[in-house]
């Protein structure tokens, strides 16, 4: 057999040094590539398929056509190495360091606040640099779209914007621009300072074919357009690859496989254009962002009625994928790959685009029609063809284009719907002379409407034609109950409100156009109400703008003291250089291998086998890990880390396998062999577990006064439901551990991303059952946690030290977005009902609310959740005849857990929607039955604990105030009496959240402080920097109370070694106790040191420690904080479980599209009581970051579980989470200047969580809009309350004409694709 030819060598350049790779594999991507071979780690892994720009870099390659370079960023994790022939790539570590320089956008955004983990931020660096080594002075509107495919979880993306901002052209950029201290003044001219010395890339592109031959995967890219046909001839299965966007995340997820993949990159052919009277006709290869930049100069260069569908495309343009994504698909690919969520297909379908094709054998049309879209043999491309370029044609007069679509958030989402629409008129006229409909997201393609626009032609365009089509459309366009997304009314409903869209639309341009053309005898077109031209105008992308108040520090301060000031966060500079290390950073250490983890796909089965031969056999592959491998206990009796016998839930952990890497660990998962016996029952939602009294725990209950009399003395009585889902936490870093075994005395080294290393520490001893002081367990610091990585971290921590005993060798494990989101939970769902009793006044005098939360199949923290959520749900109202019960349901679901609030933000949406509830009753507004029933003299809550609610009062008032409440409730009441299709609500929320755990042991606390000979300190205590600045916290504690700069003083890590027996990094205490402990021991090293600076009043701080080491006095001490009383009695109902109240208030309003669903958020106010903040940048930055993780989980973050209890939801293309789109358009938080309270360090307060529920604010401005529409249409006021408020929740609750004539089917005929679990 001849041996196959040899691989070519692959040539490109990294950071400006050339790298040639002779055995290159083209299955492998950019980003292991920079991680793995290059040892570049600031390009971060966190999803894998392009939807967070977490692995943004910046591609540079030399554009054939305009022979320039073109600079375009891009998401590593999908491009594939071999596509980068000759290209330069800039990576975060290319543009500037902490050691030698940085770049400006680098300093910036740390200096702006504009980091908090720093995960997501070299990519928001990447991101930014292209921007500006493209538009050195970019607008702001350049700035939003370049930042539009980047995620961030922590920050609420103001800051990052702000720093951003610096750099615009509207906007004063930076402060000490010419003052001599900008970053872009120092030495060199602004210009240079924004690249140029990483650009080298292979100056002229070589002709030759070139082939890389990897394992299973050969990649050829030949050089001319006479080569690729020819390899199509001979490898006609072969897809031909460009971005990779479509075909690499199907590869990944869906096992899609192609042994040959032909490149055509290097064809100048195939990204001609050329503009002709005939149109446009664009190169296949042309990417979707060279599209967008063509068709913005045609639509400038042409008259209007000539670029209808050129518009049309471009409006699509904007907000389809990210930037990154834009820059990397092709329109060929985008073309041929007919997603049925495509964006452009439509368009170019009903605007007559046909499609170029060669060959071989030569050059054929075909129309992009709904038979090409479907798939039909006969109307697509032959096996050897392939796609050169697309023609599209010009509109002509009296022809009208429009797009339209709707997904869950404004950009970066794939539409729910979305259609493309022409109509021409008989000129002069208004009748149809030809009328195109096509549709995408209502079926495996993109549906193309031909029978209904086929007997609408000659129709006049008016109502009757309208209806007439609305009837045929539905007629046409079915989509099944049971169609994949769901969702199924609310689709066929958009299909009806573009159509009504468009008609309205058209109207418009026709009376304009009549106006000009109108002879006296013309027609009338039926005149638009004004009330109804709201419709036509989509939401427009604004760039937030805000303002921060705080109050400063004493003027007495002493200048070095820097408790007060709003320090930047130790990191930043860090992060936004990539030098700052993760869990997975380390580099890879001696004989390390990689794990990954088996889960269950049976809800609840009985596990007859696992067969694992096959997977053994594999090259590569070194062990498999089952609960047998288990030296001790294996998790708790009901909580088992490794499942024996018997699997919960979908996702549950059956086994693991170690392997040389991570492609041979994932391979040999493929192989192995599972088989399962069902079990009964199998219960996902909350009903379920009520009918087979399945609960997890015995209810919880606090009970005052008298209910059953108080409901026989009231006015009115209302009763209603409330169904809150669960939350992701969506930490950009997904969770990862590294475990090394030592040599010597079992001992082990485990570097894990957690926020209780203790914990992981006593897990991995119990389950390898050796003494807890042979392991230590390290946390630098961690992407993101929000209670995600209290307690899962341990059952991988243990996995992955089992794999590493058994093997003798060091394990990592990291897991993938989708295994992360499957695996480990989030926050619970809740279903509430509520029974309330008031006066006609608006008094509520009685309130029974009874709670249930889904908590998956095991306990976690599911008690510890109904207990805080009881012990909260009360919020800021003082009810004197009061029931909270709450239980925890036990469904066949991964458990959930921990999460920023706790309970708090799903129960207190019951107490405030119940408020709601009553003041439609009573028709008042909401705010007066809020004041009216507000805690307002020192009191005692449900609990009997004690507190003064002045501090909420004032946070009210503050908000009312600063927020114009009044005035512009008025004007939001007048917006809506002349708007039909659009409506404003407006709300305010009042909160008192509990901070801290219900126990005083949960509340200790302990440091360790070095000072050394030199002077420098070194400082460790108990807490763990998730993003919080908790590090940096405690310097400014340390250095307030040794009265030295904090540049003398270190923190390195959080290690179990120094500091042992630590409490987790949660509650909102982290800052609160650990500085306590570090205070502590400062004034311990104080005391000592006394004496010797009496001695020498006047000496420097290197002259005392120096004689304090002469004169043997101890430098090191441990610093130590009791914790806070706290403690609750159930049996009683009574206690003091908080330490204390953080006090709050935010306002927020909103604009709805009645005919989509969509929002936008026009303006939120937050007034947070946050007493003497220890740095008031980093307590702002925590308030807004939980606000808008708050307003994801009551708008756009919606989990989606099959009827078999799998969750459908497992990336960021399905599950939404906050964009920079998201922020309200005016966004400003003001701290309430300080009062005192004694009990915290320097009276500050804990602001981790809190921030978390003022995001309802959202809610009740929706549901206020929604109840505006709802009264106006005379439909009934008691809906029940669904969070998230998605735009399909919002658009059925807005019933019109077009819900009640969409066809409804009856749940019992058809199995639906996802159910509600709460």
């Amino acid at each position: 057999m001849p041996c196959p030819p040899r691989s070519h060598e692959l040539v490109f350049f990294v950071n400006g040094r050339k790298v040639i790779e002779r055995n290159v594999d083209p299955e492998e991507t950019l980003l292991a590539f920079l991680r793995k071979n290059l040892r570049l780690t600031g390009t971060k892994y966190a999803c894998g398929r392009g939807g967070c720009g977490a692995c943004t870099v910046m591609v540079s390659k030399n554009d054939p056509v305009s022979k320039k370079i073109r600079h375009f960023s891009v998401t590593a994790c999908l491009v594939p190495i071999c596509s980068l022939y000759g290209a330069a790539v800039t990576t975060v570590e290319g543009i500037g360091s902490i050691k030698t320089r940085l770049h400006p956008v680098q300093e910036r955004i740390a200096k702006s606040h504009g980091t908090q983990c720093g995960f997501c931020t070299p990519g928001m660096v990447m991101s930014m640099y292209t921007l500006l080594r493209n538009h050195p002075q970019p607008s702001e509107e350049q700035l939003m779209e370049a930042l539009g495919g980047n995620l961030c979880r922590c920050t609420g993306y103001r800051p990052i914007l702000e720093s951003g901002r610096t750099f615009c052209t509207e906007s004063n950029g930076c402060q000490q621009k010419g003052t001599g201290k900008c970053c872009l003044d120092q030495g060199e001219n602004a210009s240079s300072s924004f690249g140029g010395k990483n650009d080298r890339m292979a100056e002229n592109p070589e002709e030759r074919t070139l082939t890389f031959r990897g394992e299973r995967v050969t990649w050829i890219s030949p050089g001319t357009l006479k080569d690729l046909l020819e390899l199509k001839v001979k490898h006609p299965e072969a897809p031909l690859i460009l971005g990779n966007t479509s075909l690499g995340p199907a590869m990944k997820t869906r096992g899609q496989f192609h042994p040959i993949l032909l490149s055509p990159a290097r064809i100048s052919e195939l990204t001609m254009v050329t503009k002709t009277s005939e149109g446009l006709t664009i190169g296949a290869g042309c990417s979707l962002a060279q599209l967008k930049d063509i068709l913005a100069e045609t639509v400038s260069e042409l008259p209007e009625e000539k670029t209808q569908t050129y518009r049309a495309l471009l409006k699509h343009l904007k907000s389809l994928a990210g930037p990154q994504i834009r820059n990397m698909a092709s329109l060929g690919g985008h073309i041929i790959s007919r997603h049925s969520y495509s964006d452009l297909n439509p368009i170019l379908a009903v605007g007559g685009a046909t499609l170029n094709l060669i060959s071989a054998e030569g050059t054929r049309q075909i129309p992009l029609d709904e038979c090409f879209l479907a798939g039909l043999a006969s109307a697509d491309l032959k096996p050897e063809e392939i796609l050169e370029s697309v023609h599209i044609p010009p509109s002509r007069k009296w022809e009208f284009v429009s797009a339209f679509r709707q997904a869950q958030c404004q950009q970066n989402a794939l539409p729910h719907v979305n259609a493309g629409m022409r109509v021409l008129f008989k000129e002069g006229t208004d009748s149809i002379a030809d009328l195109s409909i096509a549709y995408g997201g209502v079926g495996a393609a993109t549906v193309s409407a031909q029978k209904s626009c086929q007997q609408l032609l000659g129709r006049r365009w008016n109502e009757l034609m309208l209806d007439e089509a609305c009837r045929l459309l539905l007629d046409e366009v079915s989509l099944p109950g049971s169609a994949p997304g769901g969702q199924v009314e609310f689709r066929r409903t958009l299909v009806v409100s573009f159509l009504f869209k468009f008609y309205l639309e058209v109207l418009q341009e026709l009376k304009k156009l009549v106006k000009l053309f109108s002879a006296p005898d013309s027609q009338r077109h039926p005149d638009i109400s004004d009330r109804f031209l709201s419709a036509l105008e989509d939401f427009p992308v604004t760039v937030p703008q805000g303002v921060q108040t705080y109050q400063s520090v004493d003027p007495h301060q002493p200048p070095r003291d820097p408790v007060g000031r709003p320090i930047m966060h130790l990191s930043g500079l860090k992060h936004a250089t990539g030098e700052a290390i993760f869990c997975d950073d380390i580099p890879m250490v001696d004989k390390e291998l990689f794990m990954v983890l088996v889960t269950s796909s049976r809800a609840h089965a009985k596990i007859m086998s696992i067969d694992f031969s096959e997977a053994l056999e594999l090259p590569g592959v070194v062990d498999v890990i089952t609960a047998k491998d288990i030296p001790g206990t294996n998790g708790a009796e009901d909580d088992k880390l490794l499942a024996v016998d018997e699997v919960l839930c979908v996702g549950q952990i059956v086994c693991a396998v170690a392997a040389e890497t991570d492609i041979q660990a994932r391979r040999a998962v493929e192989k192995i062999k599972i088989t399962y016996e069902d079990l009964e029952p199998v219960i996902f939602t909350i009903q379920d577990a009520i009918k087979h009294n399945s609960f997890l725990c015995p209810e919880k209950k606090l009970e005052q006064g008298n209910i059953k009399e108080a409901f026989e003395k009231v006015d009115q009585i209302v009763e209603g439901e409330v169904h809150v889902g669960g939350q992701e936490h969506f930490y950009m870093e997904t969770q990862r551990v590294l475990v090394i075994p030592k040599t010597e005395d079992k001992e082990l080294d485990v570097f894990v991303s957690t926020q209780d290393p203790a914990h992981v520490q006593k897990t991995v001893s119990s389950t390898l059952n050796i003494p807890i002081n042979r392991i230590t367990c390290h946390v630098k610091r961690v992407g993101g946690g929000f209670g995600g990585k209290v307690g899962r971290p341990a059952v991988f921590g243990a996995i992955a030290a089992v794999g590493g005993v058994k093997t003798g060798r060091p394990i990592r494990l990291v897991l993938d977005r989708e295994d992360d989101m499957l695996i480990t939970g989030g926050r619970h769902p809740l279903f509430g009902k509520y029974k309330v009793g008031f006066m006609d006044n608006g008094r509520i005098k009685a309130l029974d609310i009874e709670c249930y939360i889904n908590g998956g199949c095991t306990l976690d923290d599911s008690e510890l959740v109904t207990e805080f959520l009881i012990l909260k749900l009360e919020n800021a109202y003082k009810i004197r005849n009061l029931r909270l019960r709450g239980r925890a349901c036990m469904t066949n679901l991964p458990s959930n857990t921990a999460f920023r609030g706790f309970g708090f933000p799903q129960g207190t949406l019951v107490t405030e929607s119940c408020i709601t509830a009553v003041a439609a009753k009573c028709g008042l507004p909401p705010e007066k039955i809020r004041e009216k029933n507000m805690y307002k003299t020192v009191d005692k809550t449900i609990y009997k604990q004690a507190f003064n609610p002045e501090p909420l009062i004032r946070c009210w008032n503050e908000c009312l105030d600063k927020s114009s409440f009044h005035s512009r409730r008025i004007q939001v009441e007048e917006f809506n009496k002349k708007n039909y299709w659009k409506k404003k609500g407006i709300a305010i929320i009042p909160m008192k959240f509990s901070v801290g755990f219900a126990a005083t042991s949960y509340h200790q606390a302990a440091a360790l402080v070095h000072i050394y000979t030199d002077g420098s300190v070194l400082v460790t205590h108990g807490g763990n920097e998730l993003g919080q600045g908790i590090h940096t916290k405690m310097l400014q504690v340390a250095s307030r109370e040794l009265k030295i700069p904090m540049s003398y003083m270190h923190i390195c890590e959080t290690s179990t070694a120094t500091v042992p027996n630590t409490i987790a990094t949660a509650a909102s205490v982290g800052a609160d106790v650990n500085g306590r402990a570090v205070q502590n021991a400062c004034q311990i090293l104080l005391k000592r040191l006394e004496p010797i600076i009496k001695k020498n009043p006047e000496g420097t701080w290197e002259d005392w420690i120096e004689a304090a080491f002469e004169q043997r006095i101890s430098l090191s001490a441990t610093g130590y904080f009791r914790g806070y009383k706290a403690f609750m009695d159930w049996d009683k109902g009574e206690g003091d479980p908080f330490p204390y109240y953080v006090y709050g208030a935010a306002c927020s309003e909103v604009e709805i599209d009645c005919l989509t669903g969509a929002h936008k958020k026009i303006r939120t106010d937050i007034v947070m009581d946050a007493c003497c903040s220890l740095n008031p940048a980093i307590d702002i930055g925590q308030i807004e970051g939980s606000f808008i993780q708050g307003m994801g989980l009551y708008t756009t973050e919606e989990l989606k579980y099959s009827p078999e209890g799998v969750l459908h939801s497992r990336s960021p293309d399905e599950y939404k989470i906050p964009t920079i789109t998201d922020v309200p358009e005016e966004f400003n938080v003001s701290l309430l200047p300080s009062s005192q309270t004694p009990l915290t360090i320097y009276s500050s307060k804990g602001l981790g969580e809190s921030g978390m529920f003022l995001g309802s604010s959202v809610f009740f401005a929706i549901a206020d809009a929604v109840a505006a529409v709802r009264t106006e249409r005379d439909l009934a006021d008691n809906f029940t309350v669904h969070s998230p408020a998605t735009p399909a929740w919002v658009r059925m609750a807005c019933a019109d004409r077009f819900t009640e004539m969409i066809p409804r089917d009856d749940p019992k005929t058809f199995k639906p694709w996802s159910i509600p679990i709460a």
